[in-house]
């Protein structure tokens, strides 16, 4: 499939205008749209982490903490920012990963797979994200992010994803859309089926 197949947006050639930028976003304009990205250049990193027992019971580790924009708790693959400390603007999506996936969950990775980059909400957003999944994990930490995070680790059996992100909802809480990637084979390794 060719980009010429495709007509582009009226708007996509007018000049982006940056309408008010704090330190980790920016509210731009171009055209009749208006959306925000990341400042400075700043990525992310989003984390599928599987965990298998000895006797092969694969589970996903999961990440809960409250998200003041939605004014509730949010139910999450790990992520993270990349290259958003001074003097990180080098920074590669797996290091972060490592970095977040430790500093959240407080397990670290034996191996990581880049599986792509992927936009989350494009009609508003322009930031992507690199998705990532680890495996080989060996708990090092209890995680819970930073001191001002307070984030909630979960340990869920894949077979039991179902169940507990519908008792999830049913609490009123919000689940992040990354999480329904965890229903696609492809995203969990065809060696951990």
């Amino acid at each position: 499939m060719s980009n010429s197949e495709f007509v582009r947006d009226a708007d996509a050639d007018k000049p982006e205008e940056t309408r008010w930028e704090g330190r980790f976003i920016t509210a731009k304009t171009r055209g009749r749209w208006e959306y925000v990205g990341r400042a400075r250049g700043i990525r992310a990193a989003a984390i599928i982490a599987i965990d298998e027992d000895a006797d092969g019971t694969r589970h996903v580790i999961l990440v809960s903490q409250y998200r003041v924009p939605l004014s509730r708790f949010c139910l999450e693959i790990p992520a993270g920012l990349v290259g958003d400390d001074d003097g990180g603007e080098g920074e590669h999506a797996s290091e972060a990963a490592a970095r977040e996936l430790e500093e959240e969950t407080g397990y670290r990775a034996g191996t990581l797979d880049v599986l792509g980059e992927f936009y989350s909400s494009p009609g508003m957003v322009s930031e992507c994200f690199t998705l990532l999944r680890a495996t080989n994990l060996t708990k090092v930490s209890d995680g819970g992010g930073l001191p001002d995070e307070n984030i909630n680790v979960h340990r869920i059996a894949l077979s039991d994803l179902s169940r507990f992100v519908a008792e999830w909802r049913k609490a009123g809480h919000a689940v992040d859309v990354r999480i329904a990637m965890l229903l696609t084979p492809e995203y969990l390794g065809e060696e951990l089926k």
